[in-house]
């Protein structure tokens, strides 16, 4: 997890990603995959599941001197990997690393996602990842910006 936590925190200061508590990293250690180079963890990204058919990437960060390598991609290709093996029909992201993201299949998401009995399910969730998903007021000021983008698997 320091590992994590370093990638994490080269990227939060310019706002490419939301910063995490390092409880919150822990409490989700076992949906990241990393990469590894020369026994060094160069790029990281989560897959957490919303529901049935919807998850979320989540925390894919890669060292800035390795970017362009393709480590990025390989990382959020074994999280869609992933999502699959799960039966997970629906992949999103909340970014602002949309050329990225879009070069790898997920488009923009303007419409709502989940109806509203899921909704209503998910507003019982303590997770801040699904506070952001739902645009709750109290996130709002941490994902000015983001643009919500959806991949069907």
């Amino acid at each position: 997890m320091p590992h994590i936590r370093a990638l994490v925190d080269l990227h939060t200061g310019d706002r490419r990603l939301l910063g995490k508590a390092t409880v919150t990293l822990y409490e989700d250690v076992q949906e990241f995959w990393v990469a590894v180079e020369d026994e060094r963890v160069v790029g990281c990204g989560a897959l957490h599941v919303l529901w049935a058919d919807l998850a979320e990437v989540r925390t894919v960060a890669v060292d800035p001197a390795l970017r362009g390598r393709g480590i990025g991609g390989a990382v959020l290709e074994r999280l869609l990997d992933q999502a699959r093996e799960l039966g997970v029909a629906r992949v999103f992201c909340l970014t602002f690393e949309t050329g990225f993201f879009g070069r790898h299949g997920f488009a923009r998401a303007d419409h709502v996602l989940v109806d509203a009995g899921v909704q209503a399910e998910l507003l019982q969730s303590h997770d801040e990842g699904v506070a952001e998903f739902l645009d709750l007021a109290r996130v709002r000021p941490n994902t000015l910006g983001n643009t919500r983008m959806l991949r069907e698997l």
